[in-house]
């Protein structure tokens, strides 16, 4: 089995902080990994959807309105191939 090249620690591993915010007392991680991972996902994430409508607008614009035309049935099928996909991709990416 590959070792995966990048692991996340556990939650035993991360040491803790206390801050004081807003007269209440909370732990803090102190690693900023997991918000980091999240940030840099989301950022792709919009990445990635804006570069259809900004290389092809109509192209864009046609596919949109091909989607407003499917059953909710079918809406619902292509948001769990959707998140399918995106989980294998995790899983391999893990």
């Amino acid at each position: 089995m590959v070792p995966p090249l990048h692991r996340l620690p556990a939650a035993s591993e991360v040491p803790l902080r206390a801050v004081v915010h807003g007269g209440r007392q909370r732990l803090l991680m102190d690693s900023p990994a997991v918000s980091d991972l999240l940030l840099g996902a989301l950022g792709l994430m919009l990445v990635v959807e804006g570069l259809m409508p900004l290389l092809q607008p109509r192209v864009w614009r046609g596919v949109f309105e091909r989607m407003l035309q499917l059953s909710d049935g079918q809406l619902r099928f292509v948001g769990l191939a959707s998140v399918l996909v995106g989980w294998v991709l995790l899983v391999i990416w893990r």
